[in-house]
């Protein structure tokens, strides 16, 4: 009998699995402070005298800050070492969790959520290359990045829920302020337990140029996506954005080819499996964070139930993504990254047109399985897609691609939310409140609305999964046998 690699053979030790919980639990702080904020809206409305325009930017300040400064967080992680910027990341998102949780005023309150931003930016594209320093096995690597994706999908599911919770417990201020002391638990267990790791020693300086290419680049287009729906898709301001946003990016790809040190490496976009990874990450969280939030708007809105209600009636998907997602690295290990990810995608495709027949008075009992149908699928794809991305580059170029990897999530974050809103939003007369009960006529109209979201979410799903089928099976099984 042929004996076990001994990268098979070795068991993690117990400060590995420490090691994951500490980097899971950055991330999952990260990814809630992105939902845990919305059902606090209208309490900080009321108690800072906030205009509807303020209140957009409480959200948005953190989701742009994050998303446009992940790539250059993670090259500067490959340089400079991956454990100091993790706790400089979970040290800066706690010092802007009590800036923005004491702020007296609003633009206090937006200043505090932009360095709460920065900090996952620092943070997480460190936490898949910790990972993958700590767990040699190439099997206990595919469990625990399956237990890292599901932090990220639970966070979201449950982020309602807690802030529902804390708003009604303590007010608005604890649902920032709760992310402090369990920064601080963070920062000692990562300091005890995360290795230290061996930095990318390259020729040349930091690219700067490309740093702020890409800034600019995904910012500019993360700023006219959420622009749109209050200014119009064809305003000067946010065809003015998305124009500089497309500029930075090309001028991005012309600089990176022509660096002697680049930022990206942009030539890795022209494998297709690292291509087709990317592409899944970014329309898995465009119709992942879409479901979460207008599902949660649809109870809330149509049906007049309490956030604390809503998210528990959409609870589901969270519970399946979690139970799925945490063994969906069993499954890599077994049948290797590409068959998880495109079933996953598949079964997620299928079960959000399933949700397509649900009506205005359709209960939580009625539809429940096609949520835990949807998480499961969802949760079966993302460990998957996150090994694939991974898997196309050595240690050295870890963290960049990790980076881009998370960047392109958040990006698809940002893009569902908008435009999936603006589908959801659309039949309903011009002054209608969003996030408040409607009426049962525009209730109708919000529910015409999200069918419409559910079909363009649905389809961008299947339609993703047969790309990746063609590209990663059917086309390379085609080339072997001619």
């Amino acid at each position: 009998m042929v004996a076990a690699p001994e990268t098979e053979r070795r068991t993690a030790s117990p400060g590995a699995w420490v090691t994951l919980i500490v980097v899971a639990g950055g991330l999952f702080l990260a990814v809630m402070s992105t939902t845990v904020v919305s059902v606090a809206l209208p309490s900080i409305g009321a108690s800072l005298h906030a205009t509807a325009s303020d209140l957009e930017w409480v959200v948005d300040a953190y989701v742009i800050v994050y998303s446009s400064l992940l790539v250059a967080g993670g090259v500067i992680g490959d340089r400079r070492g991956r454990k100091g910027l993790f706790m400089i990341g979970v040290a800066t998102f706690g010092a802007g969790s009590l800036v923005t949780g004491l702020a007296p005023s609003v633009p206090l309150l937006m200043a505090g959520r932009a360095l709460q931003g920065l900090g996952p930016a620092l943070l997480v594209p460190g936490s898949l290359t910790i990972i993958r320093a700590t767990f040699t096995s190439e099997r206990q690597r595919a469990v625990a990045i399956g237990l890292w994706s599901t932090a990220s999908g639970v966070a979201m599911a449950v982020g309602p829920v807690i802030g529902g919770l804390l708003v009604q417990a303590g007010g608005w201020r604890w649902v920032f302020l709760f992310n402090v002391p369990l920064t601080l638990i963070l920062l000692a267990l990562a300091q005890r337990f995360i290795p230290r790791l061996p930095t990318a020693r390259k020729p040349g300086g930091f690219d700067w140029a490309g740093a702020v290419l890409t800034t600019a680049g995904i910012a500019a287009l993360a700023y006219g996506t959420i622009a749109g729906p209050g200014h119009g898709w064809t305003s000067p301001l946010v065809l003015g954005a998305f124009a500089a946003g497309v500029a930075a990016l090309v001028a991005l790809v012309v600089w990176e080819n022509a660096a002697a040190a680049p930022l990206i490496d942009v030539s890795l976009f022209t494998r297709p499996v690292f291509a087709v990874a990317n592409l899944a990450a970014l329309v898995v969280f465009f119709a992942f964070v879409g479901a979460i939030v207008y599902f949660s708007a649809y109870f809330q809105q149509a049906q007049h139930h309490s956030a604390v209600t809503a998210g528990l009636d959409v609870s589901a998907i969270g519970i399946a993504f979690a139970v799925s997602a945490s063994q969906s690295g069993r499954l890599v290990a077994r049948f290797g990254p590409r068959l998880p990810m495109l079933t996953g995608m598949a079964i997620a495709g299928a079960a959000t047109l399933g949700l397509a027949r649900l009506g205005l008075h359709t209960g939580e009992s009625a539809i429940w399985w096609d949520f835990a149908i949807l998480g499961a699928g969802i949760g079966m794809s993302l460990t998957p897609m996150t090994a694939v991305a991974m898997s196309t580059v050595d240690a050295s170029q870890a963290g960049m691609v990790s980076a881009v990897h998370n960047a392109l999530r958040q990006v698809g974050q940002v893009f569902g939310v908008a435009v999936l809103g603006v589908l959801v939003y659309a039949k309903l007369p011009e002054g209608a409140s969003v996030g408040a009960p409607l009426p049962a006529r525009q209730g109708q109209l919000f529910v015409e609305g999200l069918h419409t979201a559910i079909w363009f979410s649905g389809l961008a799903l299947l339609l993703t999964a047969a790309l990746g089928a063609t590209v990663l099976v059917a086309w390379p099984a085609l080339r072997k046998h001619r």
